[in-house]
C-alpha cells in the first residue's frame, strides 16, 4: 500500500500534468499544483526539493508512461502493427475530445516552451519520446520490417501523431488525428506487405 507522502507526491505529479496540459509549464505556478492537488503547503519542496523544474520532470514521466501504456494496451488488443496504431490513435482522440480540447500531450508542450531553456527537461521529453518510439519499432519489427526501417518508420509515426494531436486541438475537431489514423495504418500496411509481414 502506497505511503500517505508517496499518495501526495502522486497527487503533486498528476495536478502538474494537467495544469501543464491546460495551462502550459510557463503559465502553471506552485501555488496553483497545491490548490489542484488539495496539498499540505510546503509538500512541493518537500517531495522535489529543486521545485518546479524537478516537478516538470515528473510530470513528463507521468505523462511518457500513461502514453506508453495506451501504446501497450492497444498492442494487445489489435491485430498487428497497423490495427495498432490504429487503435492508440483512436484512443488518444477520445481523450482529447473528452477533454474539451484542452488536453493533449504535455510532452510536446514542454519541449516547445522549455527546450531551449532547460536541457533537463528536454532530456525529459527525448526520453518520453524514446518510451514510445522504442515499442512502436518493436512492433514493426514483429511485422517483418527490417530494424533500421522500423526504426526509421516509428519516428514519423510518434511525429504524426504529436502533430495530429496539436492540430486536432487547434480545430477542436478529431479529425486531424482520425485523418493520421487512417494514413499511419496505411503506410505501416504497405511497408509490412513489401517486406513480406502481415497486415
Amino acid at each position: 500500500m502506497a505511503s500517505k507522502g508517496d499518495l501526495t507526491k502522486a497527487r503533486l505529479t498528476e495536478s502538474m500534468l494537467e495544469l501543464i496540459q491546460t495551462s502550459g509549464y510557463s503559465g502553471t505556478g506552485l501555488n496553483a499544483v497545491i490548490e489542484h492537488a488539495a496539498a499540505p503547503k510546503g509538500s512541493i519542496y518537500f517531495h522535489f526539493p529543486d521545485g518546479k523544474e524537478g516537478l516538470g520532470v515528473a510530470a513528463v514521466e507521468l505523462a511518457a508512461q500513461q502514453f506508453e501504456a495506451l501504446i501497450a494496451e492497444a498492442a494487445a488488443s489489435a491485430g498487428g502493427a497497423a490495427g495498432a496504431a490504429r487503435a492508440a490513435i483512436e484512443a488518444l482522440a477520445a481523450i482529447v475530445s473528452e477533454g474539451d480540447f484542452r488536453l493533449g500531450c504535455l510532452v510536446s508542450v514542454v519541449t516547445l516552451e522549455m527546450g531551449a531553456e532547460s536541457d533537463r527537461l528536454r532530456q525529459a521529453c527525448v526520453s518520453a519520446f524514446e518510451s514510445w518510439i522504442a515499442p512502436t519499432t518493436a512492433l514493426l519489427t514483429a511485422s517483418g520490417i527490417s530494424a533500421e526501417e522500423a526504426r526509421s518508420l516509428a519516428t514519423v509515426v510518434v511525429s504524426t501523431i504529436e502533430g495530429a494531436t496539436i492540430v486536432s486541438r487547434a480545430m477542436r475537431s478529431t479529425q486531424p488525428l482520425m485523418s493520421a489514423a487512417d494514413v499511419v495504418a496505411e503506410l505501416i500496411s504497405q511497408r509490412s506487405q513489401t517486406a513480406g509481414g502481415t497486415r
